[in-house]
C-alpha cells in the first residue's frame, strides 16, 4: 500500500507531485529519530538528552532498547542544554532534543555560552519547528530560531528538506564535533530528487533554470519544487536550490543562481526578519548584485490561526502562491 498524500500539500500539488514521480515520504523527525538509533547501537557514547519530548521527539524505541543512552531532564530547557553541554565536554556524542520553540528561546543564553562559546559539540535538535503545531498559534510557533542563532558565533544552523537530507545531516552533524542546530519538522513530505549529494554548507540543486531562481530552505523545498513544475507550463524556467545549510552559507551557489536568473525568491518557514531571505539580500548587495529579489515567509504580525497547510497557504508558502509570486516578478516587478 503507498503511503497517502502529505497533508500540507494541495490536491493539485499532489497531482503535479505524482507527474514528477515525487512519492511520498515519512516526516523528517522520523527519520532522524531512526538515524539516531541506527548511531547509537554502534557507540555507547552517543545520547540523546530531551526535556520532556521523548514522545514528540520520536524517541521512544529509543529510550525502550537503549535506556542508558536517554537522559530526560524534563520541562527544563536550559538545564537541557547545560547538561548536553557537560556531557559533550567529557567526549560524549550528544543530541539535545526539544521543541523548537523552547529550545532556541528558553535556552539562548546556555546555548551561546555553554555550547557555543565553550565550543562544546553539542546537536541542538529543534523538532516541530516552524509552524508544525499549526492551531496552538504563536507561542508554539519557532519563527525566530534562525535570526537568533545565526547572531551565535561557532554554531551551524541546518535545516534538511527530506528524509535524504535528514539521515545525512544527522551522520555528518555527529560526526562533526562541533555545535550544531538541526531544525526539524513533523509533516509527512515527498521524496525529492536524490541525485544531487549532501554536504554541510553545499547547497544542493534540485533543478535547473534560468528565469527564477527558488532558494528555499528546510521544507519549503519541496513547495518551492512543485512551483518550478508549475512555472515550466507557463514557458518559465526555474532554478530550485535546497539551502539545507543557512550557516554556513554557500555563497557560491546562490551567487551563481543569482547570476544566471532574472530573479531570486528565497522560501522559509520563518520570520521575513533574521532568516534566509536576508542572509540572501546581504550577499547579494555586498557583491552588488542588482537580482531582483522576493522573501517569502511569514510577515511581521501575529500568525492567523489554522493547520500548518493553512499558514502556508495563506502566507503563499505554497505550488500556487510561490508560482504566482514568480510569475509577478518575472513579468511585472514593479
Amino acid at each position: 500500500m503507498s503511503a497517502p498524500a502529505p497533508p500540507v500539500f494541495s490536491p493539485a500539488a499532489v497531482q503535479t507531485a505524482a507527474r514528477l514521480g515525487l512519492t511520498p515520504s515519512r516526516a523528517n523527525l522520523d527519520v532522524f529519530a531512526e538515524t539516531l538509533l541506527e548511531l547509537a547501537r554502534a557507540d555507547r557514547h552517543v545520547l540523546a538528552v530531551t526535556s520532556d519530548s521523548r514522545g514528540s521527539g520520536k524517541l521512544g524505541p529509543f529510550g525502550q532498547e537503549l535506556p542508558r543512552q536517554l537522559v530526560e531532564l524534563g520541562i527544563a530547557e536550559q538545564n537541557l542544554v547545560g547538561v548536553a553541554a557537560g556531557l559533550a565536554s567529557v567526549g560524549k556524542t550528544v543530541f539535545a532534543v526539544s521543541p523548537a520553540c523552547f529550545l532556541t528561546a528558553r535556552a539562548f543564553e546556555q546555548i551561546k555560552n555553554d555550547v557555543c562559546y565553550s565550543n562544546n559539540p553539542v546537536v541542538l535538535v529543534g523538532i516541530s519547528a516552524g509552524v508544525s503545531y499549526g492551531a496552538l498559534g504563536s507561542t508554539h510557533h519557532s519563527l525566530h530560531d534562525f535570526a537568533a542563532l545565526r547572531a551565535v558565533s561557532n554554531l551551524a544552523v541546518v535545516a534538511p528538506a527530506d528524509n535524504l537530507e535528514t539521515r545525512a545531516a544527522v551522520r555528518a552533524a555527529a560526526a562533526l564535533r562541533r555545535p550544531v542546530y538541526l531544525r526539524l519538522g513533523k509533516a509527512p513530505l515527498f521524496h525529492l530528487p536524490a541525485e544531487a549529494p549532501f554536504a554541510l554548507g553545499a547547497a544542493r540543486l534540485l533543478r535547473p533554470g534560468r528565469d527564477v531562481a527558488f532558494l528555499a530552505t528546510g521544507e519549503t523545498v519541496a513547495h518551492a519544487l512543485l512551483a518550478a513544475a508549475r512555472l515550466d507550463e507557463q514557458g518559465l524556467s526555474a532554478r530550485v536550490l535546497s539551502v539545507h545549510s543557512l550557516r554556513p552559507l554557500d555563497a557560491d551557489a546562490v551567487l551563481a543562481a543569482a547570476r544566471a536568473c532574472r530573479a531570486v525568491i528565497t522560501v522559509e518557514e520563518h520570520s521575513v526578519h533574521g532568516g534566509l531571505g536576508e542572509a540572501v539580500a546581504g550577499l547579494l548587495a555586498r557583491h552588488g548584485l542588482a537580482t531582483r529579489l522576493r522573501i517569502v515567509g511569514f510577515p511581521d504580525e501575529e500568525t492567523v490561526t489554522g493547520s500548518q497547510a493553512d499558514l502556508f497557504r495563506h502566507y503563499g508558502i505554497s505550488m500556487e502562491g510561490l508560482a504566482a509570486t514568480a510569475t509577478t516578478l518575472i513579468i511585472s516587478p514593479t
